[in-house]
């Protein structure tokens, strides 16, 4: 047995799993919610680690535990794979919380809580963002003054990071290839998405950038949006800059136009005549099938295109929308396979297709278990 237990904190939440990687199998899965908030019974993430502790009794020894595996969302450009945790790396993970005010402090409160109740256990982080670390300098560099860029690390960063890096190499295992032999697009759909270009196992485009908040339209966040449009709002109405910013993310998306940031919300009412809900559906299709466009042009040659994450994995509509037109480019995508219902990796194109497009289900735990395995040899 190689007991792993993974990590992944929210502002308000914990949620985790006890993985044996002998055999890949999941001893125990859960998660703690409400920490912090009025009327919540947990008070903050060290009572979190506390009652994840309670949940997992009997099937944790604290003393065979071969790693622990945190989820942080924001590396930097300082943190290029997974990471041993130690005072200096806190500290690192504590400077980034300016490009992640809302996520890196949960990360940072939860390992210091883990490192405090399993001080001999190696602890280790697993960036968001390092799998992006190889994009090249055009696909990352904003054209903005050198300050900014310099002294504030504004470029574009990229999230997902473990998802994208999971389901590109289980697709190129898929095609019966190595990754380094495959170009794909991998289109993470969920209430957060974004899109990643691979090339050869390597990240080299992506749609979020400095912060998730940008490219595809997502449950409850903008994606792609002229970048005057925050000053034209605060000059009309007088908004701040961080109103404006808690508008962009938690109220626009799918809630905007739909009223709901569920898909499955959104599909039902686009089926009973709802405009917005139609005005939706296409919307977040048109930009998926935009980024999918513009990713052939970055790679070149593409073998695959995926989709994975909730809605890319369970959207039959979502995802016959996003290819749809793109069959002179040789992606399409057959109404039989793609309809089907199923949990399992496999094909939705026609056998006869020039590019594959695949729904290869997401497995960030197991990612993120793998990647502290190989931290601590």
């Amino acid at each position: 047995m190689i007991p792993v237990l993974v990590l992944n904190s929210g502002s308000s939440s914990i949620k985790y799993q006890l993985l044996d990687m002998a055999d890949r199998a999941r001893l125990a899965t859960g998660v703690v919610e409400r920490i912090g908030e009025a009327g919540g019974a947990v008070a903050d993430h060290a009572a979190g680690m506390r009652q994840v502790l309670a949940e997992l009794e009997g099937n944790l020894d604290r003393g065979a535990l071969a790693a622990v595996g945190h989820r942080v969302v924001h590396g930097g450009d300082r943190f290029r794979g997974p990471t041993l945790i130690d005072d200096e790396v806190c500290d690192a993970i504590r400077d980034l919380i300016p490009l992640a005010p809302l996520h890196n402090p949960a990360n940072l409160t939860l390992i210091e809580a883990a490192r405090a109740t399993f001080p001999d256990t190696p602890q280790v982080a697993v960036f968001d963002t390092a799998f992006h670390q190889t994009l090249p300098a055009p696909a990352h560099t904003y054209a903005v003054p050198a300050a900014w860029r310099d002294e504030l690390g504004v470029r574009r960063y990229g999230f997902h990071g473990t998802s994208h890096q999971y389901v590109s190499r289980r697709a190129a295992a898929l095609l019966g290839r190595r990754p380094e032999e495959v170009n794909v697009i991998v289109l993470h759909l969920g209430n957060g998405a974004s899109v990643c270009a691979v090339r050869d196992g390597q990240s080299v485009d992506t749609s979020m950038g400095l912060t998730p908040l940008e490219g595809l339209i997502m449950g409850t966040r903008s994606g792609d949006l002229d970048p005057a449009v925050p000053a034209y709002i605060t000059r009309r109405t007088g908004q701040s800059a961080e109103e404006i910013d808690r508008t962009l993310n938690t109220a626009s998306g799918l809630l905007a136009l739909a009223g709901s940031n569920d898909m499955r919300d959104v599909e039902a009412a686009a089926g009973k005549g709802d405009e917005g809900a139609r005005l939706a559906l296409d919307a977040y299709c048109y930009r998926i099938r935009k980024y999918i466009g513009a990713y052939l042009a970055a790679l070149g040659r593409v073998d695959a295109v995926v989709f994975t994450a909730g809605v890319g994995e369970n959207s039959a509509a979502v995802r016959a929308g996003a290819v749809a037109g793109l069959e002179h480019l040789g992606i399409s995508v057959s109404p039989k396979r793609n309809v089907a219902e199923s949990k399992e990796e496999r094909y939705i194109s026609p056998y006869w297709a020039q590019t594959a497009v695949l729904v290869v289900p997401t497995d960030e735990e197991i990612e993120i278990a793998d990647q502290a395995l190989a931290a601590v040899g």
